[in-house]
């Protein structure tokens, strides 16, 4: 006599339980199971979902890590997920692309919990035929910094996971943090995670510290330990990410923005045109080629090296500050290469 398929009662509450279980390391537990399933309705046992996960389990890849603390089930490390349907080239693509540039600007939770989708997204790239174009499509696209390509620093897994938990949570952190020249680690108890800033290949905390008022920034490569403290972050009233960027803030602030005036040789000051300095730019040619710029920037060394890089392209001509530090700058590059 043939098995009974089964009912259809328990198909459904299986499929709800393969969703229910995350991905590796997260893992749940059967209690916590028992009560997400009895919230959408299916009234069961432990036992029923013991017998369940040990028969789920020789059909899909799930586990019981021994050392999950409490004890616990998960979907394997780049397993497919039962909620991911088959991929499209273009969703295939972007999901690819996604996981080539997002990399640091995700939460490490996040990436985890998409590592399903990339590893699905790699596969159905490797096996489509559609004119081997769409495979040869990641060959062919990268982004690059206008600048000169350094190499990452090391950032310790551990701290930034928890870093970026503890910013997607509004938690407080404690830190152990190694400034560039010092000798040892200092410790800062009460960090309140206010966003996280990627700048070319530097990755920045922007934060306030115990009860003070100003933000601060740290270099995420510096730290060498973050704990998660469950206490609330306290948030800066009117504190805007975009605003603090624009102020000139992460290009290192030398005080107020500025006016700045300057003259372009046409071949180093043309871009201008189509990527502009500031909203209130203006640019104009003058009877020798040459282009007349004006435009309120931040005032920041990142402005200065920038300048400084254009060589004998540009001459500043206010404000008197800068035009005075980019003479003394060049008059002592020059004094090095007299010899």
């Amino acid at each position: 006599m043939s098995e009974r398929p089964p009912r259809p009662s328990t198909i459904m509450r299986q499929w709800q339980m393969l969703r229910l279980i995350p991905q590796a390391p997260r893992t749940i537990t059967v209690a916590e199971l028992h009560d997400k399933l009895k919230a959408i309705d299916f009234a069961i046992g432990i036992r029923t979902i013991q017998r369940d996960l040990l028969d789920l389990a020789e059909i899909f890849p799930l586990t019981s890590p021994l050392d999950s603390k409490p004890f616990g089930w998960c979907w394997m490390e780049n397993a497919a997920r039962m909620d991911m349907p088959g991929l499209s080239t273009p969703a295939a693509l972007t999901l690819a692309l996604m996981e080539q540039q997002l990399r640091h600007a995700l939460p490490p939770s996040t990436l985890d919990s998409m590592q399903p989708y990339f590893s699905a997204a790699r596969q159905t790239l490797n096996a489509t035929n559609e004119r081997a174009h769409a495979p040869a499509w990641l060959d062919k696209i990268r982004t690059i910094a206008p600048m000169q390509r350094l190499l990452a620093p090391v950032i310790d897994e551990a701290c930034q996971r928890n870093v970026y938990e503890a910013l997607l949570q509004d938690r407080q952190l404690k830190l152990r943090y190694k400034k560039r020249d010092a000798d040892a680690a200092v410790s800062y108890d009460a960090v309140h995670p206010l966003a996280i800033v990627q700048r070319g290949q530097l990755i920045y905390l922007v934060c306030l510290f115990a009860e003070y008022s100003d933000v601060r920034t740290l270099v995420l490569h510096r730290v060498q330990q973050a704990d998660i403290l469950y206490l609330p972050a306290r948030k800066k009233e009117g504190f805007d990410i975009d605003a603090y960027i624009a102020s000139g803030a992460m290009g290192i602030r030398e005080g107020e923005p500025l006016r700045l005036e300057a003259v372009f040789a046409r071949r180093s000051g043309e871009h201008l045109y189509e990527t502009p300095l500031s909203a209130d730019q203006q640019l104009r040619e003058r009877p020798d080629g040459a282009l007349h710029l004006t435009a309120t920037v931040p005032s920041t060394r990142e402005l200065q090296w920038w300048l400084l890089g254009l060589g004998d392209g540009v001459e500043v001509l206010a404000p008197a500050t800068l035009r005075e530090q980019m003479k003394n700058t060049i008059a002592s590059m020059a004094s090095r290469y007299a010899a």
